[in-house]
């Protein structure tokens, strides 16, 4: 049997999963996901367009003609370059239904170790280039009777900033939402003209703003990446995390997805072999566009 390279239908494969599976999967479909170009195996860029404004007019008078646009491309190296493997026994599968088994086999591997490891190490790449263009996050003791204070507080930075009031996600940990549940004005009532018209404020999309609580062992401030994932020694725990997904881009690049047959140099064994390039960036642009509420 001749080996193949499935990584192309194993990437669509996987894009299909992704919103479903990762409970950051509106962060790896942002549609800045569109807007980048290859480079290389492991360098995108990313395009900057600027205009300048407008000026007067003079209806007796012709301007001289000049370009009043630029545009420009930034590249971005992915670092993420993760790797993993498996034998697989001949004996230990139904030889007649081969790509089936190593299906099962890497979908328990998806949904248990790369997707949880993808979603912590987008959150917490996040956290660390919000910190290194200067941003500071909510440390306040948050209680059921603040929340909505700090929650607030989050949506005026990010309105002040001009991010669209539309799209914005508030990623928040179980111990979090509990307490958003529970707080005293989470049914705000505003009468529009009459009783009929009301602006009404729920848990389910609170300001528009869409919820998705997340494990608080997934809302980590650092990860250590040394074999699957665990928590850094230094970690703090996030609480909230208000972002538009026009604030990110979350490139994915599986270069190399391969299943083996059984040879001599594997003793027998078919061998599954996958490695990719991925990474998150945030765009400096649209920083204000993330909110952080952590732990002190």
């Amino acid at each position: 049997m001749a080996a193949v390279n499935y990584a192309h239908a194993y990437q669509q494969a996987l894009e299909q999963a992704w919103p479903y599976a990762l409970y950051f999967g509106d962060l790896f479909n942002t549609p800045n996901n569109q807007k980048y170009r290859w480079v290389n195996a492991r360098t995108i860029e990313i395009p900057t367009l600027e205009t300048t404004g407008r000026v007067d007019s003079n209806r007796d008078t012709i301007a001289t003609a000049s370009r009043n646009y630029n545009n420009k491309w930034t590249p971005l190296t992915l670092q993420n370059e993760r790797k993993w493997s498996t034998l697989v026994h001949p004996q230990d599968i139904d030889q007649t239904n081969m790509v089936a088994s190593i299906g099962n086999i890497t979908e328990v591997f998806n949904q248990e170790q790369k997707f949880p490891e993808m979603d912590v190490y987008c959150i917490s790449k996040i956290y660390a280039e919000y910190q290194q263009l200067s941003q500071t996050p909510i440390n306040d003791d948050i209680t059921v009777d603040n929340i909505l204070e700090v929650f607030d507080k989050m949506m005026l930075e990010m309105d002040e900033d001009g991010a669209p009031p539309t799209g914005r996600i508030l990623y928040i940990t179980p111990t979090e939402n509990a307490k958003l549940k529970r707080a005293k004005e989470i049914a705000r009532t505003v009468i529009v003209g009459d009783a009929e018209n009301k602006l009404n404020r729920t848990i389910a999309n609170l300001d528009l703003v869409k919820i998705v609580p997340v494990p608080s062992k997934y809302m980590k401030t650092v990860y250590d990446f040394t074999q699957g994932f665990k928590a850094g020694a230094s970690a703090k725990q996030i609480r909230m995390c208000l972002i538009h997904p026009l604030a990110v881009i979350t490139p994915v690049n599986y270069e190399f997805a391969k299943l083996d047959e059984p040879s001599a140099m594997s003793e027998g064994k078919w061998v599954y072999y996958e490695e990719s390039h991925e990474d998150v960036f945030v765009l400096a642009r649209k920083v204000k566009a993330i909110q952080f509420a952590v732990e002190k």
